[in-house]
Parts: C-alpha cells; structure tokens; sequence
C-alpha cells in the first residue's frame, strides 16, 4: 500500500501541499487530476523522495522512502521526459539505471520489448519523438518490477496507438495487483480506466473518491470535475 497521511510541502515560505492524505491500494489505477501549478507534480516528487516535506509521512509498504533497502524494486517513478542524458541511447541509458539501482541488466531488453523501443534502442534519445520519450520513462519506470508505479502525465506525446497501448499497458498492471498513482490532463483516459480519482484544488484535497461515485448520476466526468474546481475547463485539459 502507499499510504499519505498529513502530507504539507513548502516552497519559497508558501504552502504548495497541505494536509494531504489519501492511499493507493493493491490492484487500484488512482487518477491524480487539477489545474496546472495545483501541486499534482509536488505531490509525485514528494512521494519519490525528491522533495522533503515540512509535515506530515508517506509510506510505502509501510517504510518511507529513506528507509528503502534498493528504491527502484520497490517504487518506479516517472517524472517526466527529459531524465535521459540526450546522447546516451535507450538502452544505455536503462543500462545505466539498471546497475545503479542492483537490478539484473537483463531486465532492459524486457522493458524495451514491454514498451515497443526494441528496434530503436541503440538510437541517442536526443533523436526520440516526444512519444518515444515517454515510452522511454515507461520503461524506467518498469525496470525494477516494482508494486508501486508513479507517472506524470504520461499521455503525453502518444499517438493514438500508443495511447491505446498505454491504456492496456496500465490496465493490466493494476489487475496483477501493482498499485499506481497517474497525474493527467487526459480525463477521456481517466474516463475509461480509473479506479480512483483524487482532485487537488490549491494544494488541497477537493475531492477523493471511486470513479463511478465522483461522476455520480451524470456519469460525466468533465462536468464533476469543473464542478469540484469551479471555473472553464483550464489550458491544457483534454476531455
């Protein structure tokens, strides 16, 4: 289980994160939404260890991040694209992870495979598309067979085949019972595979709650949400 309780971030004197407490179980596909610069990313770094919290724990199979004997096994986190060095290749830069975090190198061309860059991983990532980025950070995020998953937006850049991919991809890994922890703007994504939705709305915790509870009779999920944020739907959100 990941499990959150009390959790304040602070930056520059101001509260980013402010009590927030929710879980991710075994099995479950949370959904982390809200508007840019709400503290989606600030909560996923948090959780990662990058970010040190001014109150509050984050557990995860009840020890925190400095507490875990090999991190990667444990808790695979991607933040974004550009964690790759843009002259190293793919399967370089895996390599690298691999060794680093004590898991078995035979683990790349696994990855590679699980996320189709097979047949480009000796190309420099500097000469990636966006989506193959992604695909890359998935693959990271992968590398040590972990329980618990963390991605940032990881629609991103995805043509449609591998946005039905992904799809599949995370479907499949909650029901082998890994517990993951998405940040999007995507809610057609959200629509068709959450199990959870949590909304942060200025650093708070607006709304926690199963799929089908926080659309509730209209089933809409775009109208839930603006409704629990107030306001058009913001820049960047994809219904």
């Amino acid at each position: 289980m990941l499990d959150i309780s009390g959790l304040s971030v602070r930056m520059g004197g101001q509260a980013v994160l402010d009590d927030i407490t929710t879980r991710v179980d075994d099995g479950e596909l949370v959904y982390l939404l809200g508007r840019n610069g709400t503290g989606k990313t600030t909560l996923l770094r948090t959780i990662c260890g990058v970010i040190h919290p001014a109150a509050g724990r984050i557990l995860i199979d009840g020890k925190r991040f400095s507490e875990l004997d090999a991190p990667p096994t444990v808790i695979g986190m991607h933040l974004g694209t550009d964690a790759a060095h843009p002259g190293h290749s793919a399967r370089r830069h895996l390599t690298w992870l691999a060794r680093a975090g004590g898991i078995p190198t035979g683990r790349v061309a696994e990855v590679l495979d699980l996320v189709g860059l097979t047949d480009v991983a000796g190309r420099r990532v500097v000469d990636y598309s966006l989506g193959m980025r992604q695909r890359l950070g998935i693959a990271s995020a992968l590398l040590g067979d972990a329980r618990t998953l963390v991605l940032d937006e990881p629609v991103n850049g995805l043509d449609i085949n591998g946005i039905r991919w992904l799809r599949g991809l995370l479907r499949d890994l909650a029901d082998d019972g890994r517990r993951l922890l998405i940040a999007s703007h995507h809610l057609d994504e959200v629509a068709r595979t959450a199990d959870r939705v949590v909304v942060l709305n200025s650093g708070r915790i607006a709304a926690d709650a199963p799929l089908a509870e926080f659309v509730g009779v209209s089933a809409d999920l775009e109208e839930a949400y603006l409704a629990t944020v107030g306001g058009q739907t913001p820049a960047g959100v994809t219904a």
